[in-house]
């Protein structure tokens, strides 16, 4: 299979012998932890009776720990011959266990619903994740983009946050979906400015400018909006240059505006087949990115593998097209994990039944309840994809769409030590968050 030059160039493995002469030795006294008998995801291969090593959150070297420190690790856990993976990185998620990211409250309320979604994700393998706020006013922005900074994950309070994923508003009414109209935003006449006065980027004062810019700025990861909207197109390059990944959906875009927002610096597709033009033979618009021609690098997509948002056909079409690029998302809303009732998303009303999510009064669907270790199973029997093709649609995958795949996704020495242990069947058996064994039995949600 050729992978995307990224992933080609990129050494997952260092383990030299020794370290070089006259080297000082580092000191660090604190705790090291061995953990053996596994089959460990290294490279795009499972590797055999493997062994994992951690020291302050971090997969190290054991030779360089060997030379260096000489000492024995002070903690040899037996993974009996469970399969060692990275943790999983979910890039589109509106909440979840009652939890609505896009919905403002006082700062304690809403720390703690992250901090619940954050716990009850690891049950599930999700270690890092992007928090996802629908189409929703500059008021709302301003108010919750700041408590969604990049935060680090821990054992207690659970996965990591990475920043958020704003879907919209800059996206067409002609594909709204679950979106509420009227806070959609029609254009970026103005280009860039019009991104920063939504998000709040830049204030009224200096010093409010100074504030929101930092606190918000840092907080988006991910933006999905429609290129064919006017100003949206020029917009691109000033938000990739912003550290911000762009990404197309909730959109008209025929192929030529697709292709055209790729090379502008677009490098993902939101939630594939949904709330975008179907596919036609004479322009097959967005989901004609995957067949765009060889001097053209391909986007990742987003794949809702619940059986439900697409067909199971529609998932091996897209898998055979582009299988390097799937990712694997839920873009779950707050629904998830409870009983079939009537919720919220955003300022909408929507109802869950027994596998899905719907506007209610209507059959429109409205995010998914699916859980990405579910994801990743469904996805291998909708394609019959190898197990290894399947684990890096959620962990190496979307590490690199961020560009975090130096310490996400991947397990190598300096990476961070966030593992997820799976049975052969590929459910979640136990999960390390920076190093440390989460006990998912004591997670309430």
């Amino acid at each position: 299979m050729q992978y995307p030059v990224a992933l080609q160039l990129h050494n997952f493995i260092s383990a030299p012998s020794s370290p070089e002469p006259n080297t000082p030795l580092p000191e660090n006294t604190a705790k090291v932890i061995k953990i053996t008998n596994c089959r460990v995801l290294r490279d795009h291969k499972i590797v055999e009776k493997d062994a994992i090593w951690i020291q302050d959150g971090k997969i190290i070297d054991p030779h360089k720990f060997f030379w260096y420190q000489k000492r024995l690790p002070d903690m040899v856990l037996d993974a009996e011959g469970l399969l060692v993976v990275p943790g999983f990185i979910e890039a589109q998620i509106n909440g979840a266990f009652g939890v609505d990211f896009s919905v403002p409250s006082d700062r304690e309320t809403y720390e703690r619903g992250l901090t619940k979604v954050s716990r009850g994700l690891l049950k599930y393998g999700t270690t890092s994740y992007c928090p996802t706020i629908v189409s929703s006013s500059a008021a709302v922005y301003h108010q919750v983009l700041p408590l969604l900074k990049p935060r680090p994950g821990s054992s207690d309070s659970g996965a990591s946050i990475l920043g958020a994923h704003v879907e919209g508003p800059f996206i067409n009414e002609a594909r709204v979906g679950a979106h509420e109209l009227k806070v959609l935003q029609a254009s970026a006449k103005n280009g860039f400015q019009d991104f920063k006065n939504v998000y709040g980027f830049e204030g009224d004062t200096p010093e409010a400018q100074r504030k929101l810019s930092e606190e918000n700025l840092q907080s988006v990861k991910i933006i999905t909006c429609a290129p064919e909207l006017d100003g949206v197109m020029e917009s691109i390059p000033d938000l990739v240059k912003a550290g911000i990944t762009v990404s197309v959906g909730h959109s008209m875009a025929n192929t030529s505006q697709a292709e055209k927002a790729v090379l502008q610096g677009a490098t993902f597709i939101t939630h594939l087949f949904n709330a975008m033009p179907q596919f036609h033979h004479r322009d097959p618009g967005i989901i004609g990115l995957l067949g765009s021609r060889l001097d053209l690098q391909r986007p990742y997509y987003g794949l809702i593998c619940d059986g439900i948002h697409v067909h199971p056909n529609s998932v091996k079409i897209a898998y055979d097209s582009h299988p390097e690029g799937v990712i694997l998302v839920t873009d779950a809303m707050s629904a998830m994990g409870l009983s079939p009732g009537n919720y919220q998303l955003g300022n909408m009303d929507v109802t869950k039944e027994e596998d899905r999510v719907v506007i209610e009064g209507t059959d429109i669907l409205a995010g998914s309840v699916i859980t990405l270790d579910a994801c990743m199973r469904n996805f291998i029997q909708f394609t019959s994809c190898s197990v290894i093709e399947a684990l890096e649609a959620v962990t190496l995958h979307p590490a690199v769409l961020l560009g975090i795949q130096e310490s996400k996704g991947v397990i190598k020495p300096g990476a961070d030590a966030d593992l997820v242990f799976l049975s052969d069947d590929l459910y979640v058996k136990r999960v390390f968050v920076a190093g440390e064994e989460v006990d998912l039995g004591a997670i309430q949600v």
